[in-house]
């Protein structure tokens, strides 16, 4: 019975009837379940929600204890809690009740109430019954919104005058009600498991991203300081020379001057010489520390790609963009999948912070040896003046590093990416070798 139908019912019975004292008796029921209905409603956590329906089901009823199954992703029954009547809770293995009740009831979606199991010939005479003494079960099924998600199932080895419909009726109606409390936490709680598995996702790939990036800079860092220091070196070992060569001419004409001047500017440009020489040690270590091992394994880039776009489709950064995708057959290649996503994550988010609503295309083919990936998009485009340097880590104009980072992921892949002719948007050729 729903509860408004119930409630119908108590409000016609407190007008019609006479009999004040039954009257009476359906208003305090519908209290109770108001009250109940009120305090199990306010949580969403699901083993709150379970426990607080099952604890009001054995209180109401009467009942020494209590069950709740629900239907698994299989369809299959499985046991999530139980209680006694002093609420404490029952572990599966003591989960021995009659299962044809059970399943009768859920599959069938009728309630069953029986009173005086041992000697009901209408009703399970299967051996658990006997074995536990049970004189008084009742079972509703959890219906909501047409769907059944379990069953509740409550019983005692004392006889109980359950056949009273207020006892019935408001087994049914919390019955009723607490499906769909229940189905809400369940929603809830596959929402929040959800969340949680995304925002993890999300955190190692910030993770692995800052990483590459910090390689790729710090090789970036390195050979640049290479550079500079070795300018400096051959700049200051030429200032040694010429202030020695001076020196040695100053003393030649000058054989009682004092050359302490001499001796000082040497030994400064001794400094800088070592100092230098550090640097240049600091940097060969960045070098070297930069490079990444590629966890190349064979596998279809197809399927990097459909994974991508799976994993990041949800975000809601991504719930405007439209992915169009004409994934030719590939030859199994050699590559990194994990650096290949984050590649395709930097190129995708692009395009959408270009544009939250944009159309990405994503064509794969095979050709001369190479898989080529081609990504075009219907954003704004990149101005002309830094199509020439996009890839690069230090230039005008630029905001980000995401671009340089793809390009060293490439490059590491002996792969190449470049810039394509394009009517509208940007589009973006990659080749990776096949092996």
């Amino acid at each position: 019975m729903k509860f408004s139908e119930f409630k119908k019912n108590v409000d016609d019975g407190l007008k019609n009837s006479p009999d004040f004292d039954e009257t009476s008796e359906r208003a305090k029921n519908l209290e109770v379940i108001l009250n109940i209905l009120n305090t199990i409603n306010r949580s969403l956590i699901l083993e709150d929600v379970l426990e607080l329906v099952l604890k009001n089901a054995i209180r109401i009823t009467n009942s020494e204890r209590g069950f709740i199954v629900l239907k698994n992703q299989s369809g299959k029954l499985d046991y999530k809690l139980g209680l006694d009547s002093n609420n404490k809770q029952l572990p599966e293995s003591l989960f021995h009740i009659s299962t044809s009740v059970v399943e009768d009831v859920f599959y069938h979606g009728q309630s069953r109430f029986i009173e005086g199991a041992q000697s009901d010939t209408n009703f399970d005479t299967s051996k658990s019954i006997f074995r536990l003494d049970l004189q008084t079960i009742l079972c509703s099924p959890l219906i909501t919104d047409g769907n059944k998600i379990g069953v509740i199932y409550v019983d005692s080895r004392h006889l109980h005058k359950i056949q009273e419909k207020e006892i019935t009726s408001t087994f049914e109606i919390l019955a009723g009600q607490a499906a769909s409390a229940i189905r809400n936490a369940q929603l809830y709680n596959a929402q929040l498991n959800a969340n949680n598995a995304l925002q993890e996702a999300n955190t190692q790939l910030i993770q692995a991203e800052r990483k590459a990036l910090k390689s790729s800079i710090d090789s970036e860092i390195g050979q640049s300081l290479q550079a500079l220091v070795h300018v400096a070196l051959l700049e200051n070992e030429s200032l040694m020379r010429v202030i020695e060569k001076s020196q040695k001419e100053f003393k030649f004409t000058n054989p009682t001057a004092d050359t302490f001047l001499f001796d000082r500017l040497k030994l400064k440009i001794k400094v800088a010489i070592d100092s230098i020489r550090g640097i240049q040690k600091f940097a060969q270590v960045l070098m070297e520390t930069s490079i990444m091992n590629l966890n190349k394994d064979s596998g279809d880039l197809n399927k990097t790609i459909q994974s991508v776009i799976r994993y990041i489709s949800p975000m809601k950064r991504f719930q405007s963009i439209t992915f169009d995708t004409e994934l030719n057959n590939l030859p199994l290649c050699s590559y990194d999948s994990e650096q290949i996503q984050h590649l395709l994550v930097h190129l995708f988010t692009n395009s959408a912070e270009a544009r939250k609503d944009a159309t990405i295309i994503i064509k794969s083919f095979a050709k001369n040896n190479l898989i080529n990936i081609l990504i075009e998009d219907n954003g704004p485009g990149i101005p002309v003046e830094l199509r020439d340097n996009i890839f690069n880590l230090f230039s005008a104009g630029k905001t980000s590093y995401g671009l340089f980072l793809c390009k060293s992921i490439v490059d590491r892949h002996r792969g190449t990416i470049q810039l394509t002719d394009t009517s509208v948007g940007t589009a973006l050729e990659i080749t990776l070798p096949i092996n």
